[in-house]
């Protein structure tokens, strides 16, 4: 049975200019990609969540604030709440293109909720920086977020799940103490990387201690040092936490050819890290999960890795070489070449001279992380 996939051409809306790395092109370039590829996706289209809905996490003084901008008012308050900054920046009819977002994962999350599905694919959203009085990195307001408290609202226990390459600092402070919530970030380390938190030490308070998790990865890190950690830190968390639904953040900029970070991940990684997620799903979740996108700077990668994600959701043949079309059409457009194949190129960067080094502290990260959590799964 196929996973249903959430989409609505208002995603493409979110939209902060040309310039700007968080760009609609990812999603057209995936989707062109998908239909070339002769597996088009079927769309389940969603509402935009309502005002009420995006206050169920964010306060109604930053709620105002996003409509005003959106209006194109303007006020020296925006920039404390993180609207019209370089990352974030203002552009017409930002609130509904958020919420059109929000409402996806939303969506998604209402039918697992109902048992009309048991995983559902966002073809968005992803968007884990907003707090719940701040628009930040490139992301206004939080759709995982959302979602997550509708699930929690109907009794379910969620663990959620980051492998965008940042830090998913705004769903980890929005449920820092709650028990019913897991949290598990693997990321570029903060002492390098934006946002700068996302540090071992940072395991909950109250009810929420030592369901907070983050595994901040040494710049370079490869596809081996970082699965080994992954699986070392999530098993035994899923394990004892037993969640009802699992929210998995796909972010593709772990990627060796994003601009924005120094992680080195392959597309054979992804597509390794994507079944273990999925077996984990199957194995500690019921079953039940909601994927969504997220960060991604390189179209050529991002488009691939989520092609990928796609194809192995709904059990498609992977394929070897992408069609020539596609990859003339966009070669144009962007003026430089494509990887021609799904998968990266053998050996595509040069021999990591520190290679040991990182994986041994990867691997510490990893023990230390579980040193301070383990005392509180009981």
């Amino acid at each position: 049975m196929s996973v249903p996939v959430v989409y609505s051409p208002h995603y493409l809306d979110y939209n902060f200019g040309p310039q700007h790395p968080f760009s609609p092109l990812r999603l057209v370039m995936l989707l062109e990609l998908l239909e070339h590829l002769g597996h088009p996706p079927r769309f389940t289209e969603p509402a935009p969540a309502t005002r009420e809905e995006v206050r169920t996490v964010h306060l109604e003084s930053f709620v105002r604030r996003v409509e005003a901008a959106s209006r194109g008012e303007a006020s020296p308050s925006f920039e404390h709440y993180g609207l019209g900054t370089a990352d974030t920046p203002i552009f017409p009819g930002m609130d509904e293109a958020a919420r059109w977002l929000v409402g996806g994962t939303l969506s998604a999350a209402r039918m697992v909720a109902q048992g009309q599905a048991k995983e559902v694919l966002q073809l968005g959203g992803g968007l884990h920086h907003a707090q719940k009085d701040l628009a930040a990195g490139f992301c206004v307001y939080n759709d995982l977020s959302v979602a997550i408290r509708h699930l929690t609202d109907q009794g379910l226990r969620v663990a959620y799940v980051d492998i965008d390459v940042h830090h998913g600092d705004g769903v980890q402070w929005i449920h820092y103490d709650e028990a019913a919530v897991l949290t598990l970030s693997i990321h570029e380390s903060g002492r390098y990387l934006y946002p700068g938190t996302g540090h071992i030490h940072e395991i909950g308070k109250a009810q929420g201690t030592g369901r907070k998790l983050n595994l901040p990865l040494e710049p370079f890190t490869e596809d081996g040092s970082y699965l080994e950690v992954l699986q070392m830190s999530l098993e035994p968390a899923l394990r004892w936490f037993r969640p009802d639904v699992m929210v998995i953040q796909c972010g593709a900029d772990a990627h060796y050819q994003d601009p924005l970070a120094e992680i080195l991940l392959s597309t054979r990684a992804y597509a390794q890290i994507f079944l273990l997620l999925r077996q984990y799903v199957a194995e500690f979740a019921g079953g039940r999960a909601i994927y969504t996108l997220g960060g991604g700077y390189s179209l050529d990668a991002t488009s691939r890795v989520w092609a990928l994600l796609y194809l192995l959701l709904q059990d498609l043949p992977l394929p070897e070489q992408l069609p020539e079309a596609w990859l003339h059409r966009w070669g144009s457009q962007l003026g430089r070449g494509l990887t021609p194949t799904l998968h990266d190129p053998p050996n595509p960067y040069p021999e990591i001279p520190r290679r040991t080094e990182i994986e041994r502290r990867n691997r510490q990260v990893a023990e230390r992380l579980l040193e301070a959590v383990r005392p509180y799964w009981k």
